[in-house]
């Protein structure tokens, strides 16, 4: 059985806007006597580019919110609007990664604390029921109350120089609490209180700064392209958020993937792109079309595989295309891959270099990998479920913690364990599928030079980090080629620092038999 814990629902507010984005680089200020450096000299406006991030475990599987406000006070007490624009996001897939919000100009000065506002918020878990089967809630404000609403700046934020950059990145262990995912006496409390960490980005090309300003699997539709400048613009749509704009560039280094070149591209056209933030804007250095014949677009973890007919259900955390201009399906999506062709990311490029044979299709994509699927219009017809493309793997986050390591070629790989909650062992046990995993409890994480550590703590046991990379199943044993490694985020949710308890109201969503048909719940995008 599925269900949906829901509070009373607000209209969800975005406005596609174009963001040129300026690199950042803190420039201070001119030495002054022998002993300290002088403070910097403030003049004029610094272009501002904020990206925005997460930090969050696997205990929820979506989390929405529209960022109404964000505002930052100088030591003058004087207040400076850096969005008044709203702008929905979904921060889950965002999970160690960063995503352009906009570039403003922003005076000059030291900043010593900010405000934000957030409009509709939401967030869904997943559990397995006793029983057997699965149950998905999710708790939503309508409007999440200001005192709800936390940014901190853990030291004072000195804006200075021609251009800089600012990371405001939402804690998710802290910004949703709630009894349990799954009461059968339906009695629920919860709280959303959006927390945030405020702090300085910089932002450089990833050939001399892989650190920094890059941005992974953004996945959009082309709606304008300019020839002259090799520019085009995509409307990417998270969650229940209406879509927006991004600008982007591409040249000489952009390396392209199932289109031969920029002059391939076109108008309706669905990628998935990788970028790096430079001064004149978003450049890609990564484009790839999956299927260039596709109408709808969904990215999400797969959710249940059918023991006997070539089925799926997936949960689309991203939903694009004809089929999804006005609405937004919340709960899992049927479909059949009788006919898809199987796929794997062109975003890492050592796989031939991995210690196993990396393989992902049919008979052994499990429950809890990241899909990327392509599908024509939805027609239904005596099947009753809508057909696909084509599968992706494309790359995810995992949360977990390190018990043993050994070497394995040029690759050092890290046996790591997942909490109870994740999705790969809740979704591995479920009845009318096949048990294809040995240990869903455990992945085999392989690290390598091209590996980015962007970790404080470890690669010891038993410290808990988060890596980012494709999982794959090698008969029965997963294994996740890594490319990002972050500090983890605790195993064990902690009440938010601000908390508005409500009374959960519940709508089911019921399987019916063994296959994976759900009732799911459409809703409409205000425009």
């Amino acid at each position: 059985m599925f269900s949906t814990r829901l509070s009373s629902r607000g209209t969800y507010a975005s406005f596609p806007i174009i963001l040129l984005l300026l690199a950042a680089g803190l420039i201070t200020g001119c030495g002054g006597g022998s002993s300290s450096p002088a403070p910097p000299k403030f003049s004029g406006d610094t272009a501002v580019t904020v990206v925005l991030s997460s930090a969050a475990n696997d205990q929820l599987t979506e989390f929405d919110l529209v960022l109404q406000t964000l505002t930052l006070t100088n030591q003058a007490d004087t207040t400076v609007n850096v969005l008044t624009t709203p702008q929905g996001f979904e921060f889950i897939h965002l999970n160690g990664q960063v995503e352009p919000l906009l570039t403003v100009g922003i005076p000059q000065g030291i900043y010593t604390s900010a405000t934000a506002t957030i409009g509709g918020a939401q967030f869904t878990c997943l559990t397995e029921i006793p029983g057997g089967g699965l149950d998905t809630s999710t708790f939503a404000y309508g409007y999440t109350p200001n005192a709800n609403v936390t940014v901190s700046l853990p030291s004072p934020l000195t804006i200075t120089g021609e251009s800089m950059g600012l990371s405001l990145d939402l804690q998710v262990l802290q910004s949703a609490t709630y009894s349990t995912c799954y009461d059968p006496n339906d009695l629920y409390t919860y709280s959303i209180t959006p927390t945030f960490n405020l702090v300085p980005a910089t932002f450089s090309s990833p050939a001399t700064n892989p650190e920094n300003g890059e941005v992974r699997g953004v996945d959009g539709e082309i709606t304008t392209i300019n020839a002259v400048s090799n520019t085009f613009v995509v409307t990417t749509s998270e969650g229940d958020a209406l879509p927006r704009t991004l600008l982007m560039g591409s040249g000489s280094s952009t390396l392209y993937q199932g289109v031969s070149g920029f002059s391939a591209l076109t108008v309706g056209t669905f990628v998935d792109m990788d970028a790096a933030i430079q001064p004149n804007g978003l450049m890609a250095t990564r484009i790839a079309v999956e299927d260039p014949s596709a109408v709808d677009v969904l990215t999400g973890p797969l959710m249940f595989v059918d023991e006997y007919e070539p089925a799926l259900t997936m949960w689309a955390r991203d939903q694009q295309g004809a089929d999804f201009v006005d609405t937004h399906v919340l709960g899992g999506e049927d479909f059949s891959f009788d006919s898809a062709v199987f796929q794997i990311s062109g975003a890492l490029s050592n796989l031939q270099s991995l210690p196993f044979v990396p393989s992902f299709n049919g008979s052994n994509m499990v429950p809890g990998q990241n899909l990327y699927i392509t599908s024509p219009k939805l027609v239904y017809t005596s099947n009753p479920y809508t057909e696909l493309r084509t599968i992706t793997l494309v790359p995810q986050a995992i949360n977990g913690s390190i018990v043993g390591s050994s070497q394995s070629g040029s690759f050092t790989d890290y046996t790591v364990s997942l909490a109870p909650y994740d999705l790969f062992p809740q979704l591995a046990v479920q009845q009318g599928q096949n048990t294809l995993l040995n240990n869903p409890s455990q992945v085999e994480v392989y690290v390598d030079s091209d590996t980015q550590m962007l970790n404080t703590t470890a690669l010891a046991a038993p410290n808990t980090l988060r890596f980012y990379g494709l999982v794959f199943n090698d008969n029965g044993t997963l294994r996740m080629d890594c490319a990002q490694i972050n500090d983890g985020v605790d195993f064990t949710a902690t009440p938010g620092g601000n908390s508005r308890l409500e009374i959960g109201t519940a709508r089911t969503m019921l399987r019916q038999g063994a296959g994976p048909r759900l009732q799911t719940i459409t809703e409409t995008r205000s425009h």
